[in-house]
């Protein structure tokens, strides 16, 4: 009996035109073919020849077939060469593994239906110990030019055959040693009990719409995809998390008050950095520094948090109480960079220290500048109560001892004198 698909297990493609201003391969499975090309081929003048012959159209027509794509490639003087690259085939049990894991998930039919070959197919195929990409070595050149490696004309294939990959996946397969028809004719009778093939499709759809889809198929597909809608209006305050406050019983080591804190504290934060992403400045300004634990700890602290849940942020970030209260009145002054002016005492480098002195300098009439001695980075007034500190920024934070403890009582200014009065109590 005659194989049913051995007339349709070759594919003609018609030459294409001149591949002037553009790349051989968009999607990433035509980046991996064009890969290994690159990475098995010893001689790059006959990669540069062959990108040189495709560009300018001189690849014919290309036959593919199981394990073998053709072509005549012209040369600059019109010499016509057949041009052969062997991909090894997949045995029987490959596509029976591949045929296995297909079928298990919709999205690797929908996807090949849609031409598309996502990543999590791929990987899924290696893991059932199927190599659909070509490797290292897998593409074999013969050429009527008797070039022993590949060479310019081979490579010319190869490129070309990458733009056929861009457009239809199925060619890879193909080459592989199933061709469309036959593939999905296997893949529908594996799928007997399950939806046809064409359901696959609709059912597909719909689960993007409400599961979304894989992070790494979105990127790729973000020049084909529609604009972004405009974004909506930003909520007045954040939102309200649910209550814990049930009849049910906490399991052992949880504490409802801390999680709806958290749940508070993470509704606050969310708001906070919506309002800034969608603030006029944003594109301007970098990107904030991840907060350390013990920082972290300072921000959630400033929330207000119930007695029990303060006590563990204190003993979580290595403070006492009244170190975490002095801390979170630092964040509160000027977030992260207060609460480093408050518990580091870096020294300050020469030419610093040279700008802080001039400030010092011109803030005060001569008979009014007040007397402080400098250490490092700060400056205390004689009478031992005001100190001033200069931050990295080169801007000013008023302190004053309280309780035998340096404490902040203001945010920073540019100007020294205006950082003392509010030392002072002045202002």
């Amino acid at each position: 009996m005659s194989d049913p698909y051995e007339n349709t297990a070759e594919r003609v493609f018609a030459a294409l035109p001149p591949a002037q201003g553009r790349g051989f391969a968009q999607s990433w499975w035509g980046q991996a073919w064009l890969k290994a090309l690159e990475d098995a081929t010893l001689d790059l003048k006959q990669l540069k020849t062959g990108r040189r012959l495709a560009r300018a159209g001189a690849v014919g027509a290309v036959s593919v077939r199981p394990g073998r794509v053709t072509a005549v490639v012209n040369d600059r003087d019109h010499t016509a060469h057949r041009a052969d690259v062997l991909l090894p085939e997949l045995s029987e049990e490959q596509w029976d593994r591949f045929l296995g894991m297909a079928v298990e998930r919709a999205g690797h039919i929908a996807a090949l239906l849609d031409r598309e070959m996502p990543p999590h197919l791929v990987e899924d195929a290696a893991t059932a110990g199927v190599e659909l990409l070509p490797g290292l070595g897998d593409l074999e050149a013969e050429c009527d030019c008797d070039a022993w490696d590949h060479c310019g004309h081979t490579a010319a294939l190869c490129y070309q055959v990458a733009r056929l990959l861009d457009q239809d996946p199925f060619v890879l397969l193909l080459l592989r040693g199933r061709g469309e028809r036959r593939l999905l004719d296997e893949l529908q009778l594996r799928s007997v009990s399950g939806p046809t093939i064409a359901a696959v499709r609709q059912e597909t759809v719909r689960e993007a719409t409400y599961a979304g889809v894989d992070a790494a198929e979105a990127y790729a597909a973000g020049e084909i995809l529609p604009p972004l809608p405009e974004a909506p209006d930003v909520p007045v305050e954040p939102g309200l998390p649910p209550s814990l406050d049930t009849e049910t019983d906490p399991a052992p080591g949880v504490d409802p008050a801390a999680l709806e804190f958290l749940a508070a504290q993470a509704a606050v934060e969310a708001h906070r950095l919506l309002v800034d992403a969608l603030s006029a400045a944003h594109e301007q300004r970098a990107p904030e520094a991840e907060l350390t634990p013990a920082q972290d700890a300072v921000r959630l602290a400033s929330g207000g948090p119930g007695v029990p849940v303060a006590a563990r942020l204190a003993e979580g970030s290595g403070r006492d109480r009244e170190g975490l209260a002095l801390a979170v009145r630092s964040w509160e002054y000027g977030g992260a960079s207060a609460l480093d002016v408050l518990e580091s005492d870096r020294p300050a480098e020469a030419e610093t220290l040279a700008r802080a002195r001039a400030a010092l300098e011109s803030a005060w009439e001569e008979d009014e500048r007040p007397v402080l001695r400098a250490s490092r980075s700060r400056w205390t007034a004689t009478d031992g109560q005001s100190q001033l500190r200069l931050g990295p920024d080169g801007r000013w934070w008023p302190y004053r001892k309280e309780g035998g403890r340096w404490a902040p009582v203001g945010p920073a200014a540019q100007d020294p004198a205006t950082a003392l009065a509010l030392a002072d109590g002045r202002e």
